[in-house]
């Protein structure tokens, strides 16, 4: 696929039947009960061995393991011979710069192509049904919807639930339905898979990563794919536009000690004018957080980005001792204990007030 950052020829096929052993040792619940993931698992795989369409979806404005998963799941499904579709709430739909790379992005349809009612909806990455967008009553609507993911702050919808949240990607449940469907590894699933995992283990740096994270990128490197090009895609390439809002966005930060219970937080916005200024979209400034945690004396770090319709979306991150996950789910959003996000349609004062009003009370 043009734009694929792996090598030119043949893709060498690599068995996962190690990935059991692998996902035995993260840590975390996987359902109610061992018992209960097992006859999760039962039930979607039936579903999806049923269904003469599948359709796959994720979260709004996806990242590299939401729409890595779905397109992983997507062109595992068709090579067995499945209609498939991919799509996610959005409109416009907008694939990031930093994901443009992706294998199987001819799978994606826009949110009104999937059926008001369908056959069956395998969500990948959603931690809450705010961020299905378009998609929520569609997916809703469907005889069976499959949840594969990771937050510990979802809250348990669907049909089955497949919710793992000792995983550190949703790209690691993706890799245990390809083993389960008989579906060996290639460059073009690897790439996707190894996307989510990179992604949302912040290049394998947050404390979610594993024995078992490594083991699996080991599995996914052993394809041949590049994982130099694709981390210089994820990580270190931007439009130069980029750099001067991320200066605009820097001179805004504030540092407000007294904040997190006294363990200090800091914020900034992005006004949708920055954007619309400097040709940049609010996707590509998904990686300013990581800039924006960095100062030693503050434990939380937010970042407030502001859609065309006036909607500020945050990111937020935490050090360790603060579960901002707890923060968001009270405006609405969720996450993880050390990164999660919400949406407000309230104006920047108002929502700074909420969102150290929840800080107060989410130790």
């Amino acid at each position: 696929m043009a734009g694929e950052p792996v090598p030119s020829g043949t893709s060498r096929a690599v068995s996962t039947v190690d990935v059991e052993a692998a996902l035995a040792v993260l840590p975390g619940p996987r359902t109610e009960s061992s018992v209960g993931f097992e006859a999760a698992w039962q039930g979607a795989l039936a579903a999806i061995a049923a269904a003469g369409e599948i359709d796959l979806i994720c979260h709004i404005t996806p990242d590299g393991d939401a729409l890595g998963s779905a397109l992983a799941a997507g062109l595992a499904l068709r090579s067995l011979g499945h209609r498939v579709r991919v799509s996610f709430g959005d409109d416009p739909q907008i694939i990031p710069e930093s994901l443009s790379f992706l294998p199987g992005q001819d799978l994606i349809v826009p949110a009104d192509a999937v059926p008001d009612r369908p056959e069956l909806v395998l969500c990948f990455d959603v931690a809450a049904e705010s961020r299905l967008g378009l998609l929520h009553d569609k997916a809703f609507a469907a005889r069976t919807l499959v949840v594969f993911d990771h937050h510990a702050s979802n809250p348990g919808f669907g049909t089955h639930r497949l919710i793992d949240p000792g995983a550190p990607a949703t790209a690691v449940l993706v890799d245990e339905l390809l083993r389960r469907l008989g579906v060996d590894l290639d460059q073009d699933l690897a790439t996707c898979l190894y996307t989510g995992v990179a992604t949302d283990t912040g290049s394998f740096k947050y404390a979610a990563t594993t024995p078992a994270t490594h083991e699996l990128a080991g599995r996914l490197l052993a394809t041949g794919i590049r994982q130099d090009l694709i981390s210089r895609q994820l990580w270190d390439t931007s439009s130069f536009g980029y750099l001067k809002v991320l200066a605009g966005a820097l001179e805004r930060a504030v540092f407000e000690p007294e904040e997190a219970d006294g363990r200090g937080l800091v914020w900034t916005w992005v006004p949708y004018q920055d954007l619309v200024l400097f040709g940049v979209t609010v996707e590509e400034i998904e990686g300013l957080i990581d800039v924006l945690r960095r100062p030693a004396e503050a434990e939380v770090a937010l970042v407030l980005k502001q859609d065309p319709d006036g909607t500020l979306r945050g990111s937020c991150r935490s050090k360790g001792t603060i579960d901002v996950a707890a923060a968001c789910a009270r405006l609405g959003g969720g996450g993880h204990v050390y990164a999660a996000g919400f949406s407000s349609r309230e104006d920047v004062p108002t929502v700074l007030d909420r969102f150290r009003a929840a800080l107060g009370s989410a130790d």
